[in-house]
């Protein structure tokens, strides 16, 4: 890599103020000046910016555990963003692996790892999403066969694929399903006939909402976590 590159990636900055910085006379490569861009830097070199080791940041991937009136967008001109809730650098890079509605809290994943993400959002890798939903009327007997066998849907073609309902009390179920069409568990419901009062995702995958996280707070996830998207 050049290292008016690793700068960039390093810094955060345009190659232009790359060039500039290097103008500075404070940028070493291995303990010497360098003032060229065009200088190649290996892993095994050890790049300083005014006395301090630079690193380029590896992908990120991030659990947070979000709260209603937060939208999952870069900019709204109504809601606070999800981002608002993140102390990194470089947020543009970062993008959300499946979305939460405003009204929806928990898990929710922030990468800047576009494979990553794709493998969880893409319809053809059919990755479980599992929510705790609370609904407005009781639950009725034959909802657990319906959503097993799909449900039809309002202006879509054909039935949801099949869906695993457990149900935990009169008014509350724990619904996993494999994709993530529009505004999906509350349309699922809706063409029974009832309406989900609250919605909270618990799990993405393999990744289960951390319950030592508070509303808003977010961790890095642990490798275990990230492989898991790849099973």
């Amino acid at each position: 890599m050049r290292l008016d590159k690793f700068l960039c990636d390093a810094l955060g900055i345009t190659r232009k103020e790359a060039t500039q910085l290097l103008k500075t006379k404070t940028v070493t490569v291995n303990g010497v000046m360098q003032k060229s861009g065009s200088v190649k830097v290996t892993e095994e070199c050890v790049v300083e910016w005014q006395g301090n080791e630079l690193r380029v940041q590896g992908p990120r991937y991030i659990m947070l555990y979000k709260p209603e009136g937060f939208v999952c967008s870069h900019e709204d001109g109504s809601n606070r963003t999800a981002f608002e809730l993140l102390d990194e650098i470089k947020m543009d890079k970062l993008h959300f692996a499946g979305r939460l509605d405003v009204d929806t809290t928990g898990l929710v994943l922030i990468t800047d790892d576009g494979k990553w993400s794709h493998r969880i959002t893409a319809p053809k890798h059919k990755c479980e999403k599992m929510y705790r939903v609370w609904l407005v009327d009781p639950v009725e007997s034959d909802y657990v066969e319906k959503f097993k066998e799909g449900i039809q849907l309002k202006s879509e073609d054909g039935l949801t694929l099949p869906a695993h309902l457990e149900v935990r009390a009169e008014r509350e179920v724990l619904l996993t399903i494999h994709e993530g069409k529009y505004h999906q568990v509350k349309r699922m419901f809706a063409a029974l006939g009832n309406k989900v009062e609250a919605l909270h995702r618990e799990r993405i995958g393999e990744i289960e909402m951390d319950e030592s996280l508070e509303l808003g707070e977010y961790r890095y996830l642990t490798q275990e976590e990230v492989d898991s998207i790849w099973k």
